[in-house]
């Protein structure tokens, strides 16, 4: 059994904990203490170095524990909340998730995977603002539709505007990154090919999924939470259902196969056929999601655009 470790990221501290020799130790989240962290972490060669994402806190953690060569999962924090459930472990501090995240390194172990590259981590990071952006636009729209006072419409009026010209400097700056690399200007185009799928779809999938094309169809849906999983107990077999994986890129597949249902005639005469078999029309487009990712994968893993055929 090798050594697991687990860290439990916090805005200013890191508490790790090491398996089996129940290791338990604190640093705080800065240089000094990631430079601590790798000192103490290196002598012990770990087999694995898994990190909770949090909201972006994590980064710099998985940069300094990658970047020192030792092998590192970036994990869902929902598997780690479902494992410590599946434990018993009720209580929640940070010493205690470090033990939960060290045990589910020792148990499940998640699979090793690079960090990615500092350009497709900062087209992440733009795509994400782009997403805030748009979601607070909306949010100032419909607050726009139940004012009446006149003076908090020119209130919302003025923000909106500012939201909006922020959001065309967004999409300039993504659009000079992604024309800038040859590599994601074929990426992009070898996407959008598919009908169905728009530029800011593409896009979130080069930032969000930059897997795609290199994996499975299986590990792929996995990774996107399109992978169905289902609930069985002796005699008793529930519904499939699909979850985990990456939120966004889920819900951008989704919102694409919901076009794609409609327009793409492959994936309209797919999603017709589940319908006609009296499938429900949530299901069907979850299916439609899944075969579309299929489809992408295949395009990127084959360099081909789209092929109706």
């Amino acid at each position: 059994m090798g050594v697991s470790v687990g860290i439990d990221v916090s805005k200013d501290r890191l508490d790790v904990h090491v398996l089996p020799q129940n290791e338990a130790f604190s640093v705080e989240r800065n240089g000094k203490g990631l430079a601590a962290l790798v000192e103490r972490l290196k002598p012990l060669a770990p087999s694995l170095v898994v990190v909770e994402a949090t909201g972006g806190f994590e980064m710099t953690v998985a940069a300094a524990v990658a970047g020192a060569g030792l092998p590192l999962a970036v994990v869902n924090p929902a598997r780690i909340r479902h494992y410590a459930e599946a434990l018993g472990k009720r209580a929640k501090t940070d010493p205690i998730d470090a033990f939960v995240i060290a045990r589910f390194a020792a148990d499940v172990k998640p699979e090793v995977r690079p960090l990615a590259d500092e350009t497709t981590q900062l087209l992440a990071e733009l795509v994400t603002r782009r997403r805030q952006i748009v979601d607070m636009l909306q949010a100032e729209r419909q607050r726009a539709m139940r004012v009446t006072v006149k003076r908090f419409k020119k209130s919302i009026a003025r923000v909106v505007a500012t939201l909006e010209k922020e959001l065309a400097e967004l999409d300039r700056d993504i659009d000079d990154m992604i024309r800038g690399s040859p590599v994601w200007c074929e990426k992009e185009d070898l996407l959008a090919s598919v009908p169905g799928i728009g530029k800011q779809t593409a896009r979130t999938l080069l930032a969000e999924l930059p897997e795609l094309g290199t994996l499975s169809r299986k590990r792929i849906a996995a990774l996107a939470g399109l992978a169905p999983y289902t609930r069985r107990s002796g005699k008793w077999q529930g519904k499939s259902m699909i979850g985990g994986g990456r939120a966004f890129v889920r819900k951008a597949l989704f919102i694409a196969a919901l076009v794609a249902g409609r327009h793409n005639p492959v994936l309209k005469a797919f999603r017709d056929r589940l319908v006609a078999k009296g499938k429900a029309k949530i299901v069907a487009a979850i299916a439609v999601a899944r075969r579309l990712l299929t489809i992408l994968n295949a395009i990127l893993r084959d360099r081909r655009p789209w092929q109706p055929a």
